[in-house]
């Protein structure tokens, strides 16, 4: 069996036991990660996806972070004196071991998302303005004019958020797609519990995807669910 997967903005064919590199993942050697980004399923019955296969992974260990040979760019004008620049580069890689293709059953799994560079990126900018907000000493009643305004845009912030946990806080890493960095985040503004997320609505799903950059990975991973269920085994 094998599979056609997307990450990095590379597609990539593989098989259970392929070792490759890969654009580099938010990951240490050892951890295990999960491509949901799956484009095609192949064996005895060949399935493409719409763009994507629903509910479909490809499973991998981190063997290690390495670098790609060194490339050299050189840049010179021409009449201009001393105008020149010599610049060396190594990309960053992930090596990756294959070991499971999940034909269904991807957002039970438990396996943290793989997370590229790109996407970590986009998690550190979501982590900041949470920061700045409890920095900046805005006047009482300026501060839910600024809010409402925000909110217009990017649905609206779920009622549930808290300042810190009930008790223990839920290990959100359970959810298909959350990291340990992406927790941190969640923790950030105000989530702590699976019962926070099953309750969420469409709007408050909306707004939590702008702050997260993920563009409609809550529903397409299928948060809502999978949070009502731990909520409920954890009753």
């Amino acid at each position: 069996m094998f599979a056609v997967i997307k990450t990095g903005g590379k597609q990539y064919k593989v098989a259970e036991g392929d070792v490759f590199t890969v654009e580099k993942l938010i990951a240490e050697a050892g951890d295990a990660v999960q491509f949901n980004e799956v484009l095609m399923l192949g064996g005895d019955k060949t399935t493409v996806g719409a763009p994507m296969i629903k509910d479909a992974a490809v499973q991998a260990e981190v063997l290690e972070q390495t670098r790609a040979a060194k490339t050299i760019s050189f840049k010179k004008r021409r009449r201009k004196h001393s105008s020149q620049r010599k610049r060396g580069h190594r990309q960053p890689l992930t090596l990756v071991k294959i070991t499971g293709i999940l034909e269904k059953g991807a957002g039970k799994s438990g396996v943290m998302a793989a997370l590229g560079t790109v996407s970590g990126a986009a998690v550190a900018a979501a982590a900041k303005p949470a920061k700045a907000t409890t920095k900046k000493a805005a006047p009482k009643k300026a501060a839910p004019k600024a809010e409402k305004a925000e909110e217009g845009k990017v649905g609206t912030a779920p009622a549930n958020l808290l300042k810190g946990p009930k008790g223990d806080k839920d290990d959100l890493k359970k959810i298909s797609g959350v990291g340990p960095k992406l927790e941190g985040v969640l923790n950030e503004l105000g989530v702590f519990h699976f019962w926070q997320v099953a309750e969420w609505g469409a709007e408050e799903i909306e707004y939590m995807d702008d702050r997260l950059s993920f563009k409609g990975r809550i529903e397409r991973d299928d948060w809502i669910k999978q949070a009502g269920e731990f909520a409920e085994a954890a009753k």
